[in-house]
């Protein structure tokens, strides 16, 4: 008896211990969380220059970040930036008196097109300031390179390089590979372009879907070669040339081609900066860096208020997590919205490549009644794809980036069949009793479908897609059969959705809000941002498993990460699905 006493109270002790520890835990991180905090405000001395590198993580939306000043060794720093506090950083940074210029040290950006292009324009708008934009870089991407172009003077290091070949835009095939597992991919799905499953059953690219990324992939790159001939003054042609025979590899090339304006050693970039500033060659530069500029924003205390609702990520059934739109949780947003009476309009900024269909159609349903009661508009971001784009047909006007991935209207559901794997590889069989006929319909993972079973999903994927085509027919009135013609699952980008009727403008967030000012019949108003940022606290609680998983091992997976995380997210998405045909990476 007293064995087990001991026994019973050596757990207890244990279980006590690991609570105390546990809340020290909290309370340490809660007290770096407060204090890189209330240091994270950089005081702007004047005659600064404002450091942009754009080379950490850069989301949609500014989420709350725990960890994102805390340099554990061996996994770094997991700095990050939504492209909202971008764009706001650069607007104060005009009008900051202290704010001289902008020193641009761009070598890597992971950012889509759409997102680099509202970068780009707000430093456009930033130079009417006629405050400078100089850019320095050892090594230029290629979307480092077209963001840079926008400076007054583009600098490399005499042993830099600029990489300038055109866009290119590659998929994962995985068919060999199921194969050698013993895994077959059902697919049934509506629309020639909707390619979604190819990479389950091919090995390359079908026709159609090569002819659709042609398509959007040419039509990127046109605006690209556009923005950079008016930023460097040289003829889109040439940089077509220059380009297609990749005649700038290194500095001397970049000089050679009018791509830079000279080539710098550090030093001598920081003493022509020093020049700019009127500081003299001893003394240090004033430098504020996007990351911690923190400007007092301009207090507006109108009533009347525009909210901008951030839904991206993937759509998902229910609540979802910090990244995901969840169907339940952003439709409950809207309704919220929808019944107060101080806000006039909604913005909603989607970035999506889609997801659940009837998730889609639940928050679809939020926007169109929302519309009958105030103004909606649509901002779209580098994705608003299949499902993203159905969530977004029933708004008053939607506005797209030239660079928008959009379209993409379609569906299709995919159901594994295991058998290969688990009665051939592993001899494992499954037997089940059933009381009907299709009761192990879209469950019974050891075997192929029937037939009949095949015919019934695929009238529902029809089923399906015919709710999509009417909601987009409704919502920009035009006919079904028109919906159908420039539907069938292809991609555009948002110059050629602007050319078929599926978006209204080209612009960017900012726009999509004077829109719905102009609507509302608002001469004065303030912005709402939603949702709301979590505080550090509940963020550390609330910081899911695979969040934690990500950000431990995202340096050691490196640039491999994006093809594991795509693979297990398109293995996750089984059911009826509109989602746009994968992830596009464009180089």
């Amino acid at each position: 008896m007293d064995f087990v006493k001991h026994i019973f109270a050596t757990i207890i002790g244990v279980l006590v211990t690991f609570v105390i520890i546990f809340v020290v835990f909290l309370v340490f991180i809660g007290a770096l969380v407060q204090q890189s905090t209330s240091q994270s405000a950089a005081i702007v001395p004047d005659n600064s220059v404002l450091y942009m590198s754009l080379d950490h993580e850069i989301v949609e939306k500014t989420e709350s970040n725990p960890f994102g000043d805390l340099n554990i060794p061996g996994y770094g720093a997991s700095k990050s930036i939504g492209l909202n506090d971008i764009l706001k950083r650069i607007q104060a940074a005009k009008e900051d008196d202290n704010i001289k210029g902008i020193y641009l040290n761009p070598s890597t950006i992971n950012v889509g097109f759409a997102s680099l292009k509202e970068i780009r324009d707000a430093l456009v708008d930033f130079k009417t300031s006629k405050k400078f934009i100089v850019a320095y870089s050892e090594m230029y991407s290629q979307k480092a390179y077209y963001l840079a172009s926008v400076a007054d003077k583009i600098y490399v290091n005499p042993e830099g390089a600029i990489d300038f070949r055109g866009l290119s835009s590659s998929v994962v095939f995985m068919k060999d590979a199921l194969d050698k597992l013993g895994v077959e991919m059902q697919v049934v799905k509506v629309g020639t372009y909707k390619s979604a499953v190819e990479p389950f059953l091919l090995n390359e690219m079908s026709s159609a879907n090569r002819e659709q990324v042609t398509s959007y992939l040419n039509s990127i790159y046109a605006s690209f070669l556009t923005d950079i001939a008016e930023g460097r003054k040289i003829s889109t042609d040439s940089l077509d040339r220059i380009a297609d025979a990749f005649l700038v590899r290194n500095a001397e090339d970049a000089v050679k081609y009018k791509f830079v304006d000279a080539k710098l050693y550090k030093d001598e970039l920081l003493d022509e900066i020093k020049d700019r500033l009127k500081v003299e060659k001893d003394k240090d530069i004033s430098a504020v860096s996007l990351l911690t500029y923190s400007p007092k924003e301009k207090e507006n205390s109108s009533k009347n208020k525009i909210a901008v609702l951030y839904a991206y990520g993937n759509i998902v059934d229910g609540e979802g997590t910090t990244g995901d739109i969840g169907g339940d949780k952003l439709s409950r947003q809207l309704r919220k919205l929808r019944k107060d009476d101080d806000i006039k309009a909604v913005v909603l900024r989607v970035n999506s490549p889609g997801g659940s269909a009837l998730a889609s159609d639940i928050i679809w349903r939020e926007v169109e009644l929302t519309r009958k009661v105030k103004p909606v508009m649509v901002s779209m971001g580098d994705y608003a794809a299949s499902g993203g784009y159905y969530i977004a047909a029933a708004a008053d006007s939607i506005f797209a980036e030239k660079g928008t991935l959009t379209g993409s209207i379609g569906v299709f559901g995919m159901i594994p069949n295991f058998k290969g794997l688990l009665n051939d590889k592993l001899g494992i069989h499954i037997d089940e009793v059933s009381t009907g006929k299709f009761s192990n319909l879209m469950s019974d993972m050891d075997r192929p479908m029937t037939a009949e079973e095949r015919s019934i999903v695929q009238l529902e994927v029809d089923r399906i897609y015919n709710t999509f085509m009417k909601r987009v027919a409704d919502g920009r009135k035009i006919s079904v059969q028109r919906v159908d013609s420039i539907g069938q699952g292809r991609v555009w980008t948002g110059n050629q959705a602007l050319e078929l009727g599926l978006v209204d403008k080209i612009g960017n967030v900012q726009r999509a809000v004077q829109a719905a000012a102009y609507k509302a019949k608002l001469a004065d108003y303030a912005i709402v941002e939603l949702p709301e940022k979590e505080d550090p606290f509940s963020s550390i609680l609330s910081t899911s498993k695979e969040k934690i998983k990500t950000w431990l091992f995202a340096e050691e997976l490196g640039d491999y990460q994006k093809y594991i995380y795509d693979i297990r997210n398109a293995l996750q998405h089984t059911g009826m699905q509109a989602r746009i045909p994968y992830t596009i990476e464009i180089y």
